[in-house]
């Protein structure tokens, strides 16, 4: 096959509709639009929205929410999670990520918090911790590697 066999599939493009051309064309005289009024007329018609001057939907909901532009979104997980690795495991973002615990790399990195105790010596490798997880994990025997 070469680029000048190439074509669109069958039916995927129309014609042009020409307008005003003529009664027996179906198009003819006002060329689809009607007799006169807003929409009959060059740049006529009104902006998205506009309800004929009825407050818009848009306006009359009430507004909700803040979405903090600043903020620092971390992909979390807690000690309970991380019984299931070997003692002597290094765990990091990666190995969360392939085993299921997390579910993706947000932009600010991996943050372990403390909820649940953690039973294994076992390797973390964090861009955060809490001041909780720290003690709990060098209780448990393992080290806190902060990325």
């Amino acid at each position: 096959m070469k680029m000048h066999d190439l074509s669109p599939a069958v039916g995927a493009k129309r014609g042009v509709k020409r307008l005003g051309r003529g009664i027996g064309s179906g198009t003819g005289k006002t060329s689809g639009k009607g007799h006169k009024g807003q929409w009959a007329r060059s740049g006529g018609g009104v902006r998205p929205g506009f309800e004929g001057g009825q407050m818009p939907l848009s306006r009359r909901l009430p507004k909700t929410g803040f979405d903090n532009r600043y903020k620092k979104v971390y992909s979390i997980v807690n000690l309970g999670d991380l019984n299931e690795f070997e003692d002597g495991a290094v765990v990091n973002l990666e190995t969360l990520i392939k085993n299921g615990i997390v579910g993706k790399e947000e932009p600010y990195g991996l943050k372990v918090l403390a909820n649940g105790e953690l039973t294994k010596k076992i390797t973390v490798q964090a861009k955060k911790f809490s001041k909780s997880a720290i003690e709990k994990i060098e209780k448990a025997g393992g080290k806190v590697e902060v990325l």
